[in-house]
C-alpha cells in the first residue's frame, strides 16, 4: 500500500506517547465498570444552576461528576496514592496524599488537546471548581502550548538525569532538540521574550500541567452519542487510578415501584470506567468508593449542599 501523508509527532504526542507506553509497560491494569441509574441525579443537577444568568458560572453535569469521584475517593484514600515500586528489588511504596489532585484532559479553543492538574478539588465546592476550571480555560487560552509542555518535559528529564537516568536523559535531548523533521520547536527572541512578559497568573505554568494524584476524563463530552463505554483505560505513573465518565445513555432498567415490586423503566445511566494499578490496589479497596458513589445516587438531593 501506497503511504501519501507524513506527520511527525509534535511535543504534545511525543509527551502523551512517552506516558502511555510507559503505563502499559509497567502497570499491571484492573478495570471496572459502574454505571448508575442518574435519572434523579441529573434532575438535582439541573436545579443548582436555577436563576444563573451567567453561563460562565453555571456547574456543569461533568463537575458535579468529578466532585462525586472525589467524596467516593475520600472514603478509599488508597485510590488517591501515587506508588514508587522497584521490580528488581520487589519494593514498593505507597504515597497517601492529603489533597486530590485531579488531572484533566481539556480540548482548548485552538482544537488541541490538554491535560491540566486541577489542584485540591477534594476539598473546593461546586462553585470553587467552576471558578477553578474556568479560569484555567482562560490562562489556557492565553499560552503556548509548545512552550509550557516543553517546562515540563524538561523538568522531567532533569528529574530523570537527578535519579541517575542517565541514558534517558541524553536520549530525550537529542530526540527533542536536535535538528531534523523530529525537533521541538519553541520561541526564541523576541517572541519567547513578549511570552514570558505575561504574568503567570495570567497563562499556564509548569504547576498546573505537573502530574496530579488521578486522572478523570470526561468522554461523554467529545462524543455525546456515545454508545456503550470506555473498556480500556490507561494509568499515568505514579498514579494508581484513573476514570473515564463515559456520555449518559438511555437504557431499560429494572426498577421498583412504591409497593416494592419490580418492573422495567427506560432511565438514564451513566457508565463510568474505573482503571487501578493491581500492583497497589485490589477489588475490596475500592468497594468504600462503590458505596459511597451507590449513597450519592440514590440520595441525590446531597449535592445541593456541594454548592
Amino acid at each position: 500500500m501506497a503511504i501519501y501523508k507524513k506527520e511527525h509527532f509534535g511535543i504534545a504526542r511525543k509527551i502523551v506517547s512517552n506516558m502511555t507506553s510507559e503505563s502499559w509497560e509497567q502497570i499491571p491494569h484492573a478495570t471496572l465498570n459502574y454505571e448508575p441509574d442518574v435519572t434523579e441525579f441529573l434532575k438535582e443537577c439541573k436545579k443548582l444552576n436555577e436563576g444563573c444568568t451567567d453561563k460562565s458560572k453555571k456547574i456543569t453535569i461533568n463537575t458535579v461528576v468529578i466532585k462525586a469521584i472525589c467524596e467516593g475517593m475520600k472514603v478509599a484514600p488508597k485510590m488517591n496514592c501515587t506508588i514508587d515500586f522497584n521490580r528488581k528489588l520487589v519494593r514498593g511504596t505507597l504515597n497517601y496524599h492529603d489533597s486530590i489532585d485531579v488531572s484533566m484532559p481539556m480540548i482548548l479553543h485552538t482544537g488541541e488537546m490538554m491535560t491540566v492538574n486541577m489542584h485540591d478539588m477534594g476539598s473546593k465546592t461546586l462553585t470553587e471548581m467552576t471558578d477553578a476550571i474556568n479560569d484555567t480555560v482562560r490562562r489556557a487560552n492565553n499560552s503556548d502550548m509548545n512552550e509550557v509542555m516543553f517546562e515540563v518535559s524538561l523538568d522531567n528529564t532533569l528529574t530523570g538525569l537527578k535519579n541517575g537516568k542517565i541514558m534517558q536523559t541524553l536520549r530525550r535531548l537529542y530526540g527533542s532538540k536536535m535538528p531534523g523533521k523530529h525537533k521541538v520547536h519553541t520561541l526564541s527572541g523576541e517572541k519567547k521574550k513578549k511570552y514570558y512578559s505575561i504574568p503567570k497568573e495570567d497563562r499556564l505554568t509548569k504547576h498546573d500541567i505537573e502530574q496530579g494524584t488521578t486522572t478523570i476524563s470526561n468522554l461523554g463530552s467529545v462524543y455525546r452519542d456515545q454508545k456503550g463505554c470506555c473498556l480500556l483505560l490507561e494509568i499515568i505513573p505514579p498514579q494508581t487510578t484513573a476514570f473515564a465518565i463515559n456520555a449518559a445513555q438511555r437504557r431499560p432498567t429494572v426498577v421498583k415501584d412504591e409497593n416494592g415490586n419490580e418492573k422495567i423503566e427506560v432511565r438514564t445511566i451513566l457508565p463510568i470506567t474505573i482503571a487501578i494499578d493491581h500492583r497497589s490496589l485490589d477489588y475490596g479497596d475500592i468497594v468504600p468508593f462503590f458505596k459511597k458513589l451507590d449513597e450519592i445516587f440514590e440520595n441525590p438531593s446531597v449535592v445541593q449542599s456541594w454548592k
